[in-house]
């Protein structure tokens, strides 16, 4: 073992694993304790400052400055009875991150005294450096001014004895800079979208609100292990490494028992995202050695995606107290398992109903239906543009892999739901029924409870689970406002046309059930394509798909043009979600993401090669070469050091292979480089300099296996992934 590896062990084996103490035996006593939330905005504002936030949260009714100054004193002072100094406008830039500037509330007076202040205006809205984030050309470097502006629908919070006030981030002229302010534009037109629909069956339904639960995948490395691998170090994932004798092909790591400092980690960023209001309900072992997940409770998605963000820093932030790296690569080990970020949507009105859960009347079933086929057309409409919207470098190294779905955009449906949309789209309607009565003829009732109606398809990118769908596609360090935005946006603009649609039978003299009814069938019939009940995985599913018209983009270049197609732009602009400009701005900010990210790794990739394995395979073939000569010299045949010979010929291959293919890799960087566009760029990035990654690792890892253990300088997977 080489001493870098030696000493990186000895290091992780020496250490103790921190005493957990969480704050009480029972999470009901401290849930929430570091967030500013209803019960704590009673106790410290006045009751008109209270109620303009509940109306600011309910209806979107803007809050005066007046009764910001009280909101914001409010704050302060809750604040600082937990020792808190800073406080912060946290929000989400195009980065994928989060971004934090941090102010003191200290202030001197007039008469140079200290004093802690907190303003209204403070709260409401700051001024960040707009030119230093992604904004694909919306800024100039000198046109620097942007704003962060108060998001009240997400309570502030205590993170690192910071009050952290969420927010929307926006340009001096109005463009959004961010992963939120688009969210809640989708959002709100979702909420007025599915409100009209619900007048069909129901007048008191008043508010929707969208409901998402994250599953969160992640690995577990320890960090020494971790600093001694310049791969992950940069880009977070392995460039090189052979498969260990041992991964997960005994499906044994499963649900199994957690290890010992992995629970204590757990136990520890578990009790801290409590005190920050993250409903954390789920840990266990994932497929893949030390990987594992966390699952929350669902709540309303603007503040599920907040606290994913946060749980996210989070979890870096104390797996270093516990001398382990967090993983959120979607894909850190080759041949094993990747990691994703499940998302699980449904609609929930103000009367308590999910839209998504079938009911027990027939008129309660015909609103399931309802909002059941609109979300199954709006994605079939726009499957390219849910399709972009977990586009990225790092997913596409998941995305049809054994735990991921495909690149091609299909929906699970289970067989009981499938037979039912089936026999409606062929079933024939009566035109002469009552209100509320059976609206047509020879389809069964769909149950109340769907118990088991369906089997977990892990190959759907898009799966119905008997009262949700299941975005599956999710990459795991994803922002999930991305795609949430898109499915969201999708699904109002397609509730839009429903209504539309429904009203103009209405006109006509049809019942209105049977309008419903009607275009419900109309939907089936034409979004039928992007059902698929069997493996997702299968070349056969390809070519059916592809018999379908339905899209196979494996890579991110193409797969963001939907971003800027004139469908899309269609979209966008009857929709509000995004202006043309957003929207180009967003394309260019991913696709300059995309080649960057692989330049880099083809930088990490060329350097480890040159100056690490290069040498240290040429270091073991001297010595190989040094022993034939010393057995030589003795007098010994020539096979006495046949074995050595062959594995010296093997060295120089393997050798040769890599030096020639890193510098072939290095000249088609530069011929990338050299392009103008962007997606011209990317697309070079894409096509030409990554593929020369996977024969360049194939030499790497056969060397691996070739020099002798005492020598290899890098972390192996054996050692990596099997935490001590």
């Amino acid at each position: 073992m080489s001493t870098i590896r030696f000493q990186a062990l000895q290091e992780v084996l020496g250490r103790t694993i921190p005493e957990v103490k969480p704050p009480s035996t029972k999470i009901s006593d401290f849930y929430g304790a570091n967030v500013f939330d209803k019960v704590k905005m009673k106790a410290f504002m006045s009751k008109e400052a209270y109620q303009a936030i509940a109306e600011a949260v309910e209806n979107g009714t803007p809050i005066e400055r007046n009764v910001a100054e009280n909101i914001a004193s409010a704050m302060k002072s809750w604040a600082m009875g937990k020792g808190v100094t800073h406080y912060t406008h946290w929000f989400q830039p195009l980065t994928g991150n989060t971004a934090e500037k941090h102010d003191s509330f200290f202030e001197p007076d007039a008469n140079g005294m200290a004093v802690e202040k907190f303003s209204g205006d403070a709260l409401v809205q700051q001024e960040p450096d707009a030119s230093s984030f992604p904004n694909g050309g919306i800024r100039s470097t000198f046109e620097a001014r942007g704003y962060t502006a108060w998001d009240p629908s997400s309570p502030a919070f205590i993170y690192d004895k910071t009050l952290c006030i969420p927010t929307v981030f926006v340009s001096y002229t109005g463009e959004a800079l961010d992963y939120k302010a688009p969210l809640l534009k989708a959002l709100s037109i979702l909420d007025k979208a599915a409100v009209d629909v619900c007048g069909y069956f129901d007048k008191s339904i008043t508010k929707i609100n969208s409901s998402l639960g994250i599953e969160q995948e992640y690995f577990l490395v320890d960090l020494a292990l971790f600093n001694a691998r310049p791969d992950m170090l940069l880009t977070g994932r392995t460039l090189f490494g052979h498969s260990s004798a041992k991964n997960q092909q005994l499906e044994d790591h499963y649900f199994g028992s957690i290890p010992e400092r992995v629970y204590a980690y757990m136990q520890d960023f578990e009790t801290e995202a409590l005190l920050l209001g993250i409903p954390l309900k789920t840990r266990h072992n994932e497929v893949a050695p030390s990987q594992f997940e966390c699952a929350p409770i669902y709540e309303e998605i603007n503040l599920a995606i907040d606290h994913n963000q946060l749980l996210m820093d989070l979890m870096d932030k104390v797996a270093r107290r516990h001398n382990f790296k967090v993983l959120l690569h979607e894909k850190p080990y080759a041949g094993i398992n990747g990691s994703g970020k499940h998302n699980n949507w449904s609609l929930i009105t103000n009367t308590g109903k999910n839209l998504l859960s079938p009911g027990k009347t027939p008129k309660n079933n015909l609103m399931f239906l309802t909002f059941f086929v609109n979300t199954i057309k709006a994605v079939h409409e726009h499957a390219d543009l849910l399709r972009a919207s977990i586009a990225s470098v790092n997913n596409d190294h998941r995305l049809g892999a054994n735990e991921a779905p495909p690149a091609i955009i299909s929906i699970f449906l289970g067989s009981q739901l499938n037979d039912v949309l089936d026999e409606i789209e062929t079933s024939r309607i009566s035109k002469k029924v009552k209100e509320d009565s059976t609206m047509w003829h020879s389809i069964p009732k769909i149950p109340s409870i769907l118990l088991d109606n369906t089997d977990r398809n892990r190959t759907s990118p898009f799966a119905f689970t008997g009262n949700k769908f299941e975005l599956r596609a999710v990459g795991s360090s994803a922002n999930s406002s991305n795609p949430m935005t898109v499915l969201n946006m999708i699904v109002a603009d397609q509730l839009i046309k429903f209504k539309a649609d429904v009203d103009k039978l209405i006109k006509k003299g049809d019942k209105k059930d049977v309008a419903i009814l009607t275009i419900v069938k109309k939907y089936i019939k034409e979004s039928k394509s992007i059902r698929f009940e069997g493996n997702g995985y299968s070349d056969e599913w390809a070519a059916e798909a592809e018999a379908r018209g339905l899209a196979n983009i494996k890579t991110t270049p193409k797969a963001l043009d939907a971003l800027i197609s004139d469908k899309s732009s269609k979209l966008f602009q009857e929709t509000g979600v995004f202006s043309v400009r957003e929207a180009h701005a967003r394309h260019e900010i991913l696709i300059e993401d995309y080649y960057k990210k692989i330049q880099i790794e083809a930088r990490v990739m060329g350097e480890l090669v040159t100056n690490v394995i290069i040498p240290v395979a040429v270091q073991y073939q001297t010595k190989l070469v040094a022993n034939v000569k010393g057995l030589k010299d003795i007098g010994l045949e020539a096979d006495a050091y046949d074995a050595q010979m062959v594995i010296i010929k093997q060295l120089s291959t393997h050798i040769n292979f890599i030096k020639d293919n890193v510098y072939a890799m290095v000249e088609e960087r530069k011929i990338a480089n050299a392009l103008e566009h962007a997606r011209d760029k990317a697309i070079a990035y894409d096509e030409k300099v990554k593929a020369y990654f996977e024969p360049i690792r194939y030499h790497v890892d056969k060397l691996e296996l070739l020099v002798d253990d005492n020598t290899w300088p890098l972390p192996k997977f054996r050692e990596l992934l099997f935490i001590k």
